[in-house]
């Protein structure tokens, strides 16, 4: 079975790389045709391909153009997929979710957005770009009760990090769980309790079973690293 998976994602990553629409589409109408369930065509064949093509433009090892046309090619997926999955009741719970300004970012963005809806959560979903003042008066107007920021890149850490700090100094929204994921934040250890993350997941499924799992989770005052001057210099994001 990981076997024939293996060579699916293969194809997969070959045909979105270098723009081959029917063949891309081809893949997918194969695993549905084998039962395969639509969560799992998202987390084991979209997302590891979405990583594997970001990880390779990342190293300048893909050209533009095929960085394009995978991007472009699987977000038309992605939108097709969403419309499949099966929607659980509504939990009347609140979640703004953001991402880094990266075509590929907000994407991984997307599948988290969708998979959330999935199960029950209201999602507002922003993207990147968002002035933090913006999303600070937002997550107010919507009462929101939950922030996650996922798939960023390094460039809007530091932003993040002054949106968290400044949302306790204060007081706002000081109930909202903040949870991160994908992006730099896969890439860099420590970084989600830096920011002053309360929670933190590798992957959009991970993401879900963890704001399930501990949906009161919170960071205390005390463990917040958000703010403080660090000892021997400044951590990489990249």
């Amino acid at each position: 079975m990981a076997s024939r998976r293996n060579v699916l994602q293969e194809r997969f990553f070959t045909s979105l790389i270098s723009g081959q629409r029917e063949e891309a589409r081809a893949v997918v109408d194969e695993a549905l045709q084998a039962d395969c369930p639509t969560t799992k065509i998202l987390s084991h064949l979209f997302w590891p391909t979405l990583e594997q093509f970001q990880n390779l433009h990342r190293k300048d090892q893909l050209s533009p153009l095929s960085f394009n046309f995978a991007t472009r090619l699987l977000r038309q997926l992605v939108d097709q997929m969403q419309l499949r999955l099966e929607q659980a009741p509504r939990r009347g719970i609140t979640v703004m979710i953001v991402s880094g300004e990266d075509q590929s970012e907000e994407l991984a963005a997307q599948m988290a957005a969708d998979l959330l809806v999935a199960v029950g959560y209201t999602v507002f979903f922003a993207g990147g770009g968002i002035a933090n003042d913006e999303l600070v008066e937002q997550l107010t107007e919507l009462k929101a009760d939950k922030l996650v920021i996922f798939g960023a890149v390094a460039p809007t850490v530091p932003q993040t990090r002054i949106m968290i700090d400044r949302m306790q100094e204060i007081g706002a929204n000081t109930h909202i769980q903040i949870i991160v994921g994908g992006g730099v934040f896969n890439r860099a250890e420590g970084l989600a309790e830096e920011i002053g993350a309360d929670l933190w997941a590798n992957d959009p499924t991970e993401l879900v079973e963890k704001m399930n799992a501990h949906p009161d989770r919170r960071m205390t005052p005390s463990q917040r690293t958000v703010g403080r001057k660090r000892r021997g210099g400044k951590r990489s994001a990249a």
